[in-house]
């Protein structure tokens, strides 16, 4: 089994290489990530400058875990997260079994997964046609890694069976696309896992103004927290009540049930838009 690892939290990310850890006991392991911290880039490509990547001795990160498992490989790219999976995908990997992005520091729920770089990179494997997994743990401060590192292994595991179809083979639809969230707690204060629907906006931004005149800035941050009641069955619910949330995602943004209002917003207007005056 060869799987692709990638984030946005950047090549030196603890939470990625807990995820290493427990993946290479699985199959071989590509790491081709950011580096440096990219967190809420969402699905972002560099498209008018160079995209650099360079090899990165693995070793120093892995020492310490358990087993000797299978090899690594390591990519550090000067880009997007998003970046680093085309990049790997298309040229420095190839084809994967399985695609994974984080483990993010810091929940990924409800509409955030819109922003989200561990999304978004997870994104670019799923419209590839590969089994794919963006997998988040519930806090940035002091972020516990165990519970999070535990369940992507069972996940992989069972993942594998099904195999992936080959890049562009297939729609997409055909291979699973999660979005998991781990309460960040140890192992024994995880209440169950859910099977879960997005919820809506969790936090909403601020901003911090610097300086005045020409010299004025805006800092923007996402830090104030809105989802105060989530709705039950929501990954938002799930999370908050010490449950791990998995789910299910599809990359589409339509709404077939607005055509009906749409049809009625556009009646007669072709006419309108066609009639020239002459």
């Amino acid at each position: 089994m060869k799987i692709l690892l990638t984030n946005d939290d950047g090549i030196h990310a603890p939470g990625l290489w807990a995820a290493a850890r427990v993946l290479r006991q699985v199959g071989q392991v590509f790491v081709v990530a950011p580096d440096r911290e990219q967190s809420g880039v969402g699905a972002s490509l560099t498209l008018h400058a160079p995209v650099r990547a360079r090899r990165v001795t693995v070793d120093p990160q892995l020492s310490g875990g358990e087993g000797f498992g299978h090899p690594v490989e390591v990519y550090a790219v000067e880009g997007t997260p998003a970046d680093s999976c085309i990049l790997a995908l298309e040229q420095l990997v190839g084809a994967v079994d399985l695609v994974v992005s984080g483990i993010n520091a810091g929940s990924n729920l409800g509409w955030d997964v819109m922003v989200s770089g561990t999304v978004g990179a997870a994104v670019q494997g799923y419209v590839r046609g590969y089994p794919t997994i963006a997998i988040s743990v519930g806090g940035v401060e002091n972020p516990q890694f165990d519970a999070a590192a535990r369940l992507l292994q069972l996940l992989a595991g069972r993942l594998f069976p099904s195999g992936a179809p080959g890049p562009d083979q297939g729609s997409p639809s055909n291979n699973l696309f999660l979005n998991v969230n781990v309460p960040n707690q140890p192992l024994t204060g995880i209440a169950g896992v859910r099977i879960t629907t997005l919820g809506s906006r969790s936090y909403g931004e601020t901003i911090r103004i610097e300086g005045n005149g020409a010299r004025q800035r805006y800092w923007i941050s996402r830090n104030r927290l809105i989802a105060t009641n989530p709705e039950q069955g929501t990954d938002l619910w799930a999370l908050r009540n010490n449950y791990a949330s998995i789910t299910p995602l599809q990359a589409t943004l339509g709404h077939q049930e607005h055509v009906p209002a749409v049809e009625a917003l556009l009646e007669g207007i072709a006419a309108q838009l066609l009639v020239h005056d002459d």
